[in-house]
């Protein structure tokens, strides 16, 4: 019994010890972080006094009198701990300011040596030398303990802001798993799959790589689409795979160009984000003749341009295009004399249709440099032509179709029209006009051809845009008749989107779907130069995309 009573009796102050030990570690760290704050704000003081403010900072006007609000006065023990933190980052700093000037050291009196030496608590006795000797020592070894502490300092904020960057993240997956609604087992496992740890480094500019939970918004077509309010579309809940090629990534990127960051549920091996200033061939030489053509779906070109910091001459002058493209320009017949009185110098040529059906809805339009020599709207079949989805220019040596493909809706309820109808049609017209020369489509397709064209495939089978209807009927209408996908051509293992929904920071996370298409004929896919998107143009839920066209090969 005696023993155990020892045994007990030892466990218990080691225990007592080792949580002393840590309070006083926790104590340490938090008195070190209010004593830097409370510095700061010395600083500021003796700085806007040294500039010859006399009254750096006044509480209430000359002649009024002070009111004392009961109950926040504070206490005198209160007030006697702030003068003595005061006094220490008062010492704190004269202590720097002495070891940045030793001169003014050299300069002082044997009075104004004892003076400070008392005031830090230093034996004050000897001769001048003594007394200097001993002040400068002083002032060494601080300098070596701030440092130390310092370290600690640093240590200790590293690994608290770890610590929260990883509590951050369970929060949110945590919270996550209450929202999604798991059927599947195999969903289960990939989400477990997906939980990793956040790495944060101690370097200036952290990398880290970030695995999250979030959900997507699918696109549906007209006013609803941008309406979270009125949206009832089911919402499939994933998880977003951040992962960039040396499998870290830049913060700062990810906030300034979240393109550029590989986005995908389930990336496969040798996919690669899209980052069009290192993918893109080199510029053309002035010399060089061709044509470059611009597409955007712009979902509502006034509202674009009111944009605050848009400016639609910044974005021609800088890409330089021959003839700009424009879908869901959501206009009516009396808004086009207005829209074309605002149109760049140079672009003198337009041509706009709008729904009649259904006023401010979908639109589309070409602006040009280059008069085409004829131009037609619509499919020419009164069923597909209400709506103001398609516009042809004819030009010398291919035709330029903008259209703006009917989405599903809701539910699918246009599903059937969009396949069984509009794309055999607009089909038959593609090749049609090809009888006489090549065609290029461009225009919002409303379909992610494939799996690397959506950022979450596997939750999108049954929305608008991604299901297996419209997937075989894009791939047997357009591509299996002789039309090629430019930017999937020239980038076949590439995942860039053009498209990202308003919700759940689509764009800002880069959770998004490529809709937008230049499809051209097979004669002439080997004289393309360049097929792009310009990911980093804002103002519209879609981006323009961008294709250039070797002119001097034309026959």
């Amino acid at each position: 019994m005696k023993q155990l009573l020892q045994f007990v009796s030892t466990t218990s102050i080691n225990l007592t010890r080792f949580l002393l030990r840590r309070i006083s570690s926790f104590v340490y760290f938090y008195w070190k972080v209010f004593q830097k704050h409370l510095n700061d704000k010395t600083l500021l003081c003796s700085t806007v006094k040294a500039m010859g403010s006399k009254r750096p900072f006044s509480n209430s006007s000359k002649g009024k009198k002070d009111v004392k609000l009961k109950g926040l006065e504070a206490s005198p023990g209160f007030k006697k701990n702030v003068d003595e933190e005061n006094d220490v980052n008062s010492y704190s700093i004269e202590i720097e300011r002495l070891r940045k000037d030793p001169t003014i050291v050299e300069a002082m009196t044997v009075q104004e040596l004892r003076k400070i030496l008392k005031r830090f608590r230093v034996p004050a006795k000897g001769r001048k030398d003594d007394l200097l000797s001993a002040l400068k020592s002083f002032v060494d070894s601080n300098k070596c303990e701030q440092d130390s502490h310092t370290r600690e300092e640093q240590e200790l904020l590293i690994s608290a802001e770890n610590t929260s960057v990883e509590v951050e993240a369970k929060r949110v997956l945590d919270e996550d798993d209450h929202v999604e609604n798991v059927n599947e087992t195999s969903e289960i496992l990939e989400r477990n799959q997906g939980k990793r740890k956040l790495k944060q480094s101690e370097s200036e500019r952290k990398t880290v790589k970030v695995v999250t939970k979030k959900k997507v918004s699918p696109k549906s077509d007209g006013d609803a689409d941008f309406k979270p309010s009125r949206a009832r579309r089911k919402i499939s809940s994933d998880i977003v795979s951040i992962v960039a090629e040396s499998d870290e990534i830049s913060t700062t990127t990810i906030q300034t160009e979240p393109w550029t960051v590989l986005a995908h549920k389930k990336p496969q091996k040798g996919w690669i984000a899209y980052n069009p200033k290192t993918m893109r061939p080199p510029t053309l030489h002035k010399d060089t003749k061709f044509v470059k053509l611009l597409s955007w779906n712009v979902n509502g070109l006034r509202a674009l341009l009111k944009l605050e910091g848009f400016s639609a001459f910044q974005l021609a002058q800088r890409e330089d295009f021959d003839i700009l493209c424009l879908q869901e320009t959501k206009l009516q017949e009396k808004d086009i004399e207005e829209i074309k009185q605002r149109l760049i110098d140079g672009y003198d040529n337009s041509f706009w249709t709008c729904s009649v059906t259904k006023l401010g809805y979908s639109g589309t339009a070409i602006i040009s440099r280059i008069k085409p020599l004829s131009v037609r709207y619509g499919l020419g079949i009164s069923d597909h032509d209400s709506e103001g989805r398609l516009v042809t220019a004819e030009f010398d040596t291919f035709y330029l179709i903008c259209g703006y493909i009917p989405n599903s809706g809701d539910g699918l309820k246009r599903l059937s029209y969009r396949v069984t109808q509009w794309d055999p049609s607009l089909s038959n017209y593609l090749k049609e006009l090809e009888k006489s020369k090549p065609v290029i489509l461009t225009g919002d397709l409303n379909c992610a051809h494939e799996e690397i064209d959506i950022y979450n495939p596997a939750g999108n089978k049954r929305s608008a845009g991604f299901t297996d209807e419209e997937r075989k009927s894009f791939a047997a209408n357009f591509l299996s008749r002789g039309f090629v996908d430019t930017f999937r051509r020239q980038h076949p293992g590439v995942i860039g989107y053009t498209y990202w929904g308003y919700r759940h920071g689509g764009r800002k996370n880069n959770r998004g779907w490529r809709l937008d298409y230049f499809l051209v004929s097979e004669s002439i896919a080997d004289k393309v130069h360049d097929s792009y998107i310009l990911p980093d143009v804002n103002g519209s839920d879609h981006c323009p995309i961008g294709l250039i066209r070797f002119r001097d090969l034309d026959k």
